[in-house]
């Protein structure tokens, strides 16, 4: 539907789900968005605990991965009827460290029935802030937010929906459980060390995020709940976790002496063997950055997903956002890559119906690609496509999966010079033939406005195949441009390598 064609008076609720494949739980949200707000219809949770399945060589334990797949295929037959876009997975600490080629995320995902988008750190903490944001009452107050995962805990400091500083730090329940109590001891030794460990790794930014003034702290995530269950059972605080009950509590495991003895209420049976991990992370997180109460709340990753599917489909997506930053940040010439998209996209055109790239994802990604192409020159001139695919790669970009960083990357990296054939069948299958049809049609675009003016070039009609391309220009317009005619030579040379035949007349 066009940007400015009337909008539906009451428009159908939006059925969309979100999955949390975490290190210790699995978890699924389905839920109704309706202008904005959302409403949760269905809830499903499995301790799967794959962080206690990761192998010394990153790959997965078969007892763990057969638990994970069955898992997920139950929540495929749940989300069987939800069409391709409105169902969101992402994978966390775990995922992160699994060798890829292992081939877990592929299984995950015909298990799954869905794509599985395995997320940075601190784009984690981002989604969760966002959850949490919702989940609260609004305020102008700054706010410390706490999410304990199974191998990662994330930790960030925000105002109303913005999130300022965020950072994913290397530890949590599962992982400090079976560093410091994989015996089922639980020593006053044992909690110490472990207490220390965590203080140490947040250590870092322990001073960043003291002075960033937050107001009111937040915890969420299914450890934090459980603690807030507990010392709330026991008497020792009724309205979230102090920092006089923590305490408490951590005494408390000590003299129970061993994890088999944590008959607390409020504390479920497949929670107890990661529970002592979980206390001594939060114990950490409350003596280095010097909480004295911490409140709960129930929205976190999962809901954050939600929310930001239902905004991406009101046209606010963060990723746009983060384009115009990093095209500001690096000094782009954005006059010049928005002419280059704007070829980009001509191109493009055509081609929807030849190459199948009716997918809103491929003009998206084809656009930043366009605006970003030139990000490494405030590296380097020389080799700057190299230098902006690195960039594009590893850098903290809010919004994006890992998996749409290859793909930019990729796309930068081949918009000039050697086609990139070797990064592109690094990338999952399913997104290797698109890839490839889109780096080909920015080729064509930067290629077209090479001498970065405001000559409007004709936009040839084109002749596609499945790996040849037939460009048709106006009556003797190659032959009043002979540069660009000897361009389209080489570069047709160039696409040969690769096994592209590019014709032109």
């Amino acid at each position: 539907m066009p940007a400015d064609a009337p909008q539906p008076a009451n428009p159908e609720p939006q059925v969309v789900a979100a999955v949390d494949l975490g290190s210790n739980s699995f978890h699924m949200i389905v839920a109704q968005v309706d202008d904005g707000h959302m409403r949760i219809t269905d809830r499903l949770k499995e301790m799967v605990r794959l962080g206690a399945g990761l192998r010394a060589d990153k790959t997965l334990d078969p007892e763990v991965e057969t638990r994970a797949i069955a898992c997920l295929e139950r929540f495929g037959q749940r989300l069987r009827s939800l069409p391709p876009g409105t169902v969101r997975a992402v994978g966390t600490n775990t995922l992160r460290q699994i060798n890829p080629e292992c081939g877990f995320v592929e299984r995950a995902e015909a298990a799954l029935g869905h794509p599985v988008d395995v997320i940075a750190g601190r784009e984690e903490a981002r989604l969760i802030y966002l959850g949490v944001a919702h989940g609260l009452a609004a305020g102008a107050e700054r706010r410390l937010v706490v999410d304990i995962g199974g191998g990662s805990t994330e930790i960030i400091i925000g105002m109303g929906f913005s999130p300022r500083l965020r950072e994913s730090l290397h530890m949590g329940c599962v992982s400090m459980s079976q560093r410091y109590f994989e015996d089922g001891r639980i020593t006053a030794r044992a909690m110490e060390k472990a207490t220390l460990a965590g203080a140490l790794e947040v250590r870092p930014v322990r001073e960043l995020f003291r002075q960033s003034r937050w107001q009111t702290a937040v915890g969420t995530s299914g450890t934090i709940r459980a603690i807030a269950a507990v010392v709330r059972a026991e008497g020792w605080c009724d309205d979230g976790i102090s920092a006089a009950a923590l305490s408490r509590l951590r005494e408390a495991l000590v003299a129970r002496g061993r994890v088999a003895a944590l008959d607390f209420k409020g504390l479920s049976e497949e929670r107890r063997p990661v529970f002592a991990g979980g206390v001594a992370v939060l114990c950490a997180i409350f003596e280095t950055l010097g909480i004295e109460h911490l409140q709960v709340c129930d929205y976190a990753l999962r809901e954050g997903l939600i929310y930001e599917m239902a905004g991406r489909d009101q046209h606010e997506d963060v990723r746009e956002r983060t384009v115009t930053t990093l095209s500001r940040q690096f000094q782009i010439d954005q006059t010049h890559a928005q002419r280059v998209r704007a070829s980009a996209l001509d191109l493009l055109r055509q081609l929807v119906t030849a190459w199948s790239l009716q997918d809103p994802t491929h003009q998206l990604m084809l656009g930043w690609a366009a605006r970003l192409h030139e990000i490494g020159l405030l590296v380097a001139h020389s080799q700057y496509q190299k230098h902006g695919a690195y960039l594009l790669r590893n850098a903290d970009l809010p919004g994006f999966t890992r998996r749409e960083q290859a793909v930019l990357a990729a796309l930068v990296l081949g918009h000039r010079r050697k086609f990139p054939t070797q990064e592109i069948q690094s990338l999952p299958e399913s997104l290797r033939e698109s890839t490839e049809w889109l780096c080909l049609i920015l080729r064509l675009a930067v290629l077209m406005r090479r001498a970065r003016s405001d000559e409007r070039k004709p936009c040839p009609e084109i002749e596609a195949g499945e790996r040849t391309l037939v460009l048709r220009f106006p009556d003797g317009w190659l032959e009043a441009h002979p540069l660009n005619r000897l361009e389209l030579e080489q570069e047709a040379e160039r696409l040969a390598n690769a096994g592209f035949s590019l014709r032109f007349e």
